[in-house]
């Protein structure tokens, strides 16, 4: 298959170990103190089985990503990654690149997927609250005819403008929510690794 996906599958994972301590500390103010090293954890798995068996096909290798992102990443977080990666391994059945409109609907499957799973909707404090901004915002911005990178380069302010609303509400998911109004003030941990995958996407995207 082409290189591209690998290479993209790269560029996440090098993002989430680079900001691994990162996204731990946001989950320790508010959660189990494991986020980061559990997304760790569960790309360089992912990165592992690709290399070791470079899939055929994209689908193949969405589907691979989220099988092992389901086993080997802990908490909630493991399910509702893989169960995105999963509907976007269906959008992408026959297919050997990706554009606008398949971007559009991968988005939209991964919030379908994320909302069905997780129960959770926006301003909940959750990754909703990045990825459903950064799916209204690329898929207006393919509406206009923007180029591929421009969406790109919108949805992830959308998505960090998602991420920066998630200080300013209680949680209302997950062990966050323990805490009530005392999660106000912290920033998502969820949110925040949607926004950083988002973004290695497009740095990725830029560099090809």
């Amino acid at each position: 298959m082409d290189k591209s996906f690998l290479g993209a599958m790269e560029a996440i994972t090098g993002t989430i170990h680079e900001n691994k301590e990162f996204l731990t500390d946001l989950d320790r103010a508010i959660g189990d103190a494991d986020h980061g090293h559990n997304m760790a954890r569960g790309f360089h798995a992912v990165m592992e089985k690709l290399r070791a068996s470079p899939p055929a096909d994209l689908s193949t290798g969405l589907k691979t990503t989220a099988m092992t992102l389901i086993s080997t990443v802990g908490g909630a977080s493991g399910p509702l990654y893989g169960t995105a990666f999963l509907r976007c391994a269906k959008v992408m059945q026959g297919k050997d690149s990706i554009d606008k409109t398949d971007a559009v609907q991968l988005l939209g499957e991964s919030l379908d997927g994320i909302e069905s799973r997780g129960k959770a909707q926006p301003g909940d404090k959750t990754m909703i609250d990045a990825l459903k901004p950064a799916y209204d915002t690329f898929a207006a911005a393919s509406e206009q005819n923007r180029t591929f990178l421009e969406c790109l380069e919108e949805a992830c302010k959308a998505a960090e403008e998602g991420v920066n609303y998630t200080k300013t509400i209680a949680a209302r998911k997950g062990r966050a929510s323990y805490l009530g109004e005392r999660s106000i003030g912290h920033q998502d941990p969820g949110a925040t690794s949607v926004m950083l995958i988002l973004k290695a996407l497009t740095e990725y995207y830029k560099s090809l």
